[in-house]
């Protein structure tokens, strides 16, 4: 899979609309009750792109950058204006925020991970594209100032290994993975100018 470390115009990505989506095979039995199942280990995010643009400099940006992308061929960051980092949107990312693992003596890599849920059930999802700078380690509920380092793929990889029973956190800013769901943009720039955003479909990459 090609995938370029760059990042979508986030003044469009802003406005634009979509979030996760489930897959769910439901099988009706003959006494009336349901099976229910899924083939997905991960939820996948769809946006609107098109609805994010308000000037024909955006629309321009956007045809550019569809074109380095060459369509559908080359993934690309987006960045998800609901939901960018280990805490709500409005908060300061801690290095407390999100589990990370716990140390054995032995492994120094650790995947960073994002979890969502409640009293009844919890989802743990992988956290491949984060913004490298934003990353925040602690150890014990100590921050680490030194001694790890963080790579492309979300992977936190300790200098030394983390002692037996260490409490390992992490806090981050991310993006999210993703490819142009369509080889070709058709836009009306009449329609545009009286107020009709293009279909632009967005679509991301399963880690």
């Amino acid at each position: 899979m090609s995938f370029h470390e760059v990042r979508f115009p986030v003044s469009v990505s802003f406005g634009s609309a979509g979030g996760p989506e489930r897959r769910t095979e439901i099988v009706t039995l003959g006494s009336g009750r349901e099976e229910r199942n899924t083939p997905w280990a991960h939820g996948r995010r769809r946006y609107a792109a098109g609805l994010g643009l308000s000037s024909l400099d955006e629309l321009h940006a956007v045809i550019a950058f569809f074109e380095a992308r060459r369509g559908r061929l080359h993934g690309f960051r987006w960045k998800d204006a609901l939901d960018w980092k280990s805490c709500a949107p409005m908060q300061a990312v801690s290095p407390a925020d999100q589990a990370l693992g716990v140390g054995d003596g032995v492994r120094t890599g650790f995947q960073l991970t994002k979890a969502y849920g409640d009293a009844a059930a919890s989802y743990v999802r992988p956290i491949v594209k984060p913004v490298a700078a934003s990353v925040r380690v602690s150890v014990d509920g100590v921050e680490a100032a030194g001694g790890w380092s963080v790579d492309a793929g979300g992977m936190v990889n300790f200098a030394a290994a983390p002692a037996a029973g260490a409490e390992l956190r992490a806090g981050f800013a991310f993006d999210v993975p993703v490819r142009f769901d369509t080889d070709r943009l058709s836009i009306n720039l009449a329609a545009f100018q009286a107020g009709e955003a293009p279909d632009i479909p967005v679509v991301e990459i399963f880690p």
